[in-house]
This record gives structure tokens, sequence and C-alpha cells, in this order.
């Protein structure tokens, strides 16, 4: 047991300095990377069981070490995640002394912000145009930057979608090139369809 507990500090030093701050645009992220550095380490009974009974006198052994196991998950769990949030929001979550109501709060909270972010999201990109204030690659590389952030709030879409939404954002400059799309056998990924339209922006000045 010794040998397992002095594994701890070093697992969770090498997974710490992976997890984000928890901030306003992060949740998904944030909880996927506290997830897995409880789990690398070991420590996440307290999250996947319910609290054990505080043992009395005359509980077992086994019922002690069982506790002793949980408590020390809970404590160190709530440590971690606590460390992880920044001052903002942490003072708008509700405070438990048990990790898995400390989460459910945390949950709660971010999901109705979740929502909103994806709601924003997704006007921003169907109102994108290009109005050549910028190259076409950073209008193209922000376009699939939303999409990939949609994709992170479980709102996907495929590839040959996005690439439609691409080019229909794209101005009247491009009617040709888009008429040369459409009537082309094969599809394009959106590298694909990132250099032609690096091309055609090229012949266009």
């Amino acid at each position: 047991m010794a040998e397992v507990f002095t594994a701890f500090p070093m697992a969770i030093f090498n997974e710490n300095a992976q997890i984000p701050i928890l901030s306003s645009d992060n949740y998904t992220e944030w909880k996927e990377k506290v997830l897995l550095t409880l789990g690398c380490s070991d420590m996440d009974l307290a999250l996947r069981v319910e609290e054990q009974p505080i043992p009395k006198e005359s509980s077992t052994p086994e019922d002690k070490a069982k506790y002793e196991r949980w408590e020390r998950s809970n404590r160190l769990s709530l440590m971690l995640i606590k460390a992880h949030i920044s001052q903002s929001i942490k003072g708008s979550i509700p405070n438990s002394d048990k990790v898995k109501t400390y989460m459910k709060e945390i949950d709660e909270q971010f999901v109705s912000s979740d929502k909103a972010l994806a709601i924003t999201l997704m006007k921003r990109l169907s109102s994108m145009t290009f109005d050549r204030s910028r190259t076409v690659r950073e209008h193209i590389i922000e376009m699939r930057d939303i999409a990939a952030k949609l994709k992170s709030l479980e709102i996907d879409m495929s590839e040959p979608f996005l690439v439609h939404f691409i080019l229909n954002s794209l101005s009247a400059k491009y009617g040709p090139f888009k008429i040369s799309y459409n009537t082309h056998k094969d599809k394009w990924s959106i590298n694909e369809l990132l250099t032609m339209c690096v091309q055609e922006e090229e012949m266009l000045n």
C-alpha cells in the first residue's frame, strides 16, 4: 500500500501540468483533463462510489481501510479540482466537502453556459462572410476553429457540410470558383479547400 501512495504524487504531478484553469469557455476540456488526472492517479474512487460509512471501534479492518481509501480520494480530489478553478468562478460554486457533490454543482453551472456558448458560435458561424478585409486563409481557419469548438460542445458537423458552408461564405468574386467545385465529381477536404482558395485568391489579386 505504501508503494501505491508514494506513486500518487508523481502521477498527479505528471498530469497536473496539463489541466487548464477552469474559465467561462473551457469547461469540457477542463473536466476531461481533471477526470483523466484523477483516473491515472487512481484517485477517482470518491467520484465513482458512494461515501463509505465512518468506521466505529467495532468496525472490521477491511471496513476501516475502505473508508480511509474513500476519504483520501475525496480529500485529494477536492484539492486538485479547486486548485484549477479561477477565483472569479470559484466564488459562484456552492462549496461542499464531498467531491461528487462539488463536481455536480460545477456541472449544473456550466450546462447552461455551454448551451449559450453553442448558440453564440452557431450564430457567428452562420453569419460569417468573406469581405476581403483579411486573407481567405485567415477566414477559412477561423471558420474551421469555430466548428472545432462546436464539436467540443457535442455539436458536430461533417467535413463536406463545413466545406459547403465555407464556400457559401465567399464573396461574389469567387462565383466561378464555386461553380467549378459544384461541377467537380470529387469532394474536397478542408485542407484541400484551403489550398485551392489561396490559389484562387492569388489569381484574383
